[in-house]
């Protein structure tokens, strides 16, 4: 949080944690990059407990999920957090894949793909490709519009933002209002800010 991911070495980490050895640290990680995967699996635990709450709720159709869904993960404060020292995904494949890997393969089948069976179901959510559409969607929203992995300008967001809305909008998805959209510029704007 201090120096950033880009500029804290092994040693910046092993400094502050009160009398551990770098062999101790690399009996556990083989790099920063595992040591920040680890990080933010911490601290993407909370976020997968509220995605499966949300997800699990009786009282909202799919798309009225769909829609908390997005609102409560980009209010969560940790996103700033996140924003802030954010890696430079461009030097580094490694943390991009398990993004991708994270997103195709966890997050869409287990908490969107269900959320859009149950909107199916439910006659809120309109698609003959509930599983394709799940992906789409987290890869339009946690890669795609991700500013970390493209570096986009505020301005930049704002026209991804705006064009992932009216491509949900053409799935008949309005879920991204004016309070997500002004947090996305706020998050845009945090790691702008981080990089300079």
């Amino acid at each position: 949080m201090e120096q950033g991911y880009e500029h804290t070495s092994i040693q910046d980490i092993i400094d502050h944690l009160g009398g551990l050895s770098k062999g101790a640290i690399y009996h556990h990680f083989k790099s920063k990059e595992e040591i920040l995967i680890a990080v933010t699996d911490n601290m993407t635990a909370e976020s997968n407990q509220m995605l499966a709450e949300i997800r699990d709720r009786s009282d909202l159709n799919g798309r009225e999920k769909l829609k908390t869904i997005f609102k409560e993960s980009i209010c969560r404060p940790v996103q700033n957090d996140i924003f802030t020292v954010a890696p430079d995904f461009h030097n580094n494949p490694k943390l991009l894949f398990s993004l991708l890997h994270d997103t195709i393969d966890h997050a869409a089948p287990n908490y969107i793909l269900p959320i859009l069976q149950q909107g199916i179901s439910d006659g809120s959510i309109v698609t003959d490709y509930p599983e394709q559409l799940a992906e789409l969607i987290l890869l339009a929203a946690n890669v795609w519009m991700n500013p970390m992995i493209f570096d986009s300008s505020e301005e930049e967001s704002y026209r991804k933002f705006m064009v992932f809305h009216q491509m949900l909008q053409g799935f008949g998805l309005d879920i991204v209002d004016d309070e997500i959209l002004e947090r996305l510029e706020e998050l845009t704007s945090i790691y702008q800010k981080s990089r300079r």
